[in-house]
């Protein structure tokens, strides 16, 4: 596919009207929970939002975009990166939060964008630089913690433990749909070496 500027857009005079912003990225969510990722139009996600197709496309190149914002900014209001003193179990906290976070909706919305990603290269680069780059290092924080504080083996590459824990999150996903739970995510911590 040809090169895409995914950059959001910005539309001259007005200043951007947040509030139908925030009723987009709803309504996104809102439909995909309803009638899935394909199931609806661009028109109807401005209907939903009561706003013109004209503001979507002001802001976002199209429906993939403004799903992936949708999600990107729910993922950082559920997912939260915890400092309690104990580095371990803030890492069993952020991988309970992130499985927690895999409602049906959800994780219809993750198929979705991994399914577009492997179709548009220019959505692919999006996808990654928007979302699971920001995921990846909010894990690897949390991770680089872990070991700073002797909960993990050392002499281990946290990048590995990053791939470790959000692979088996992403296998389960796409692959097996079995669970994605606080019990898995105890099992990861624990096969990672964490105490």
């Amino acid at each position: 596919m040809g090169e895409r500027d995914l950059t959001p857009k910005r539309g001259r005079g007005r200043p951007r009207d947040e509030a139908a912003r925030a009723a987009l990225l709803q309504a996104a969510i809102d439909l995909v929970g309803e009638r899935g990722y394909r199931g609806f139009s661009m028109e109807d996600l401005a209907a939903r939002a009561g706003t013109g197709k004209q503001t979507i496309y002001r802001w976002w190149a199209g429906k993939a975009e403004v799903v992936l914002e949708a999600l990107a900014k729910q993922a950082e209001r559920q997912i939260a990166i915890t400092s309690t003193g104990d580095p371990i179990e803030d890492l069993r906290t952020f991988m309970k939060a992130t499985f927690a976070a895999a409602d049906p909706t959800t994780v219809a919305l993750l198929k979705a964008l991994a399914s577009e990603a492997q179709v548009d290269d220019a959505f692919a680069r999006t996808f990654r630089t928007r979302f699971i780059d920001r995921r990846r290092a909010a894990l690897a924080e949390c991770v680089a913690r872990a070991r700073a504080a002797g909960n993990l083996p050392a002499g281990g590459a946290d990048e590995v433990v990053v791939d470790a824990l959000f692979g088996a999150m992403w296998y389960r996903l796409l692959i097996t749909g079995t669970p994605l739970d606080a019990v898995f995510a105890d099992a990861l911590i624990d096969a990672i070496g964490g105490p």
